[in-house]
């Protein structure tokens, strides 16, 4: 990858209502990431700081293939917020050629749409999300108090929990104790959801792996998706994040469609000392690693 100017970078910082991802390109980063090395990158002070890593690799299945790597070293099936970044920075560097173009990621084949480009930058893009399918669990006990839930995966699974008031709730208390809850073997996105009317929804988000996020794609379909089956919101509904809006599109079929902003940051270059970490970090473990 190389700037304007021509010189090169490791990464492009871009992010959805908040929610932000490096892309890393195997162009200028050759091999795998191994996730000491993701849980640095992604470190707020002792990183470059991100809410995960999008790294692409060569699809035989889709027009491009990306592996989300979230910032505690595992890896995401999908990310709605992603899959939107990554499109981005596929149509703003000239890879993808057309608006639409097919993703791969461990969650299926996502068929994304820039919907708003300004000088050959995309600013507003479209995401297929498929289609949710829901568990039969409908309650958990957390701490001694029992939560009514939906459970389901939109390619990455979710527990929704419908509130009054979001304003009682404690994120970071419940959010991790329901993300390893012995119901989810593989741990589960949470979100919190208030319905204020047929169209709009507002939610706080505990990630996977993550932790509080500004805004998440993903969790705005599943919570989209749970409150249509509930009979709760029309099929078109906007969710309110504390990052921003996304507007979700349920069709008669099921599909989902999500539609928002992307932006990118900026673009930069490891220093040689960070370089120097990483390598040592890649050379203290030969397990684990993540891409391809």
């Amino acid at each position: 990858m190389t700037d304007d100017a021509g010189s090169p970078y490791h990464y492009v910082k871009s992010h959805g209502l908040g929610n932000d991802y490096l892309v890393m390109d195997p162009d200028t980063w050759p091999g795998p990431l191994v996730p000491e090395q993701i849980r640095l990158i992604c470190h707020r002070h002792f990183g470059v700081g991100s809410d995960g890593i999008l790294l692409r690799f060569e699809s035989q299945r889709a027009d491009f293939g990306v592996r989300i790597l979230n910032p505690d070293g595992s890896e995401a099936e999908k990310s709605g917020n992603g899959v939107r970044i990554f499109a981005k920075y596929l149509y703003d560097t000239g890879r993808a050629r057309k608006d639409m173009f097919t993703l791969e990621t461990l969650g299926g084949i996502v068929a994304v749409r820039v919907a708003r480009a300004r000088m050959g930058r995309a600013e507003v893009v479209s995401a297929a999300m498929g289609r949710a399918t829901f568990d039969p669990l409908e309650s958990i006990e957390v701490d001694g108090q029992r939560f009514e839930v939906t459970s389901l995966s939109v390619g990455n699974p979710h527990c929704v929990i419908l509130v009054d008031d979001l304003r009682t709730v404690d994120l970071h208390r419940l959010g991790p104790l329901i993300e390893t809850h012995p119901a989810f073997p593989n741990r589960t996105n949470v979100q919190f959801a208030q319905v204020l009317s047929r169209h709009d929804v507002q939610i706080l988000i505990w990630e996977r792996g993550a932790g509080e996020t500004l805004a998440s794609g993903s969790s705005s379909c599943a919570v989209a998706a749970a409150c249509h089956r509930r009979g709760l919101v029309d099929a078109e509904v906007t969710i309110h994040m504390p990052g921003g809006d996304l507007k979700i599109e349920i069709a008669d079929d099921g599909e989902i469609q999500m539609t928002g902003p992307v932006e990118e940051v900026c673009r930069g270059q490891f220093s040689p000392e960070f370089l120097a970490r990483l390598a040592a970090l890649a050379g203290a473990t030969s397990e684990g690693s993540v891409g391809r």
